[in-house]
């Protein structure tokens, strides 16, 4: 038999609120919870591995909606298979789209202290870097 929690417990087990927890009951972002005979939630180990998901979801930028989405979809059974992968294939999509938008900016926040360490070891402002790109070059080199 799996492990069961009471609220309180699996609040402290995953870091989040009791509040936050009946929310995302409430909107539909984790299924399976049941109720024991005095009506109280009843969570089990894989209620913990849907709060790391909607966590790790929602800090990649999914919206709610969209995790709903595939939380229904996933109660729906496995006639949904295709459709949870449709969302979670787009999702990574825009993830990879935002940390390639990262690197960029990252990029470009190194080139700025390398300059700035330049000026401060010469004591003259640098002209340019060299390998620093434009925002249209990176576009380029991405459609390329």
């Amino acid at each position: 038999m799996s492990t069961t929690f009471r609220i309180g417990e699996f609040a402290t087990r995953t870091g989040r609120s009791i509040h936050a927890l009946r929310w995302y009951e409430a909107q539909g972002l984790m299924p399976g919870v049941i109720r024991d005979s005095g009506n109280r939630r009843v969570y089990s180990e894989l209620h913990l591995s849907w709060v790391d998901l909607i966590h790790r979801l929602r800090r990649t930028g999914m919206s709610i909606a969209q995790i709903r989405e595939y939380a229904a979809s996933v109660k729906q059974g496995n006639t949904t298979l295709a459709r949870r992968r449709e969302i979670l294939s787009a999702h990574r999509t825009r993830v990879k789209a935002k940390i390639e938008e990262w690197a960029q900016a990252l990029e470009l926040i190194d080139h700025k202290i390398d300059f700035y360490g330049q000026w401060l070891a010469t004591g003259r402002r640098p002209k340019t870097l060299p390998g620093m790109k434009t925002q249209k070059q990176h576009k380029r080199r991405r459609t390329s």
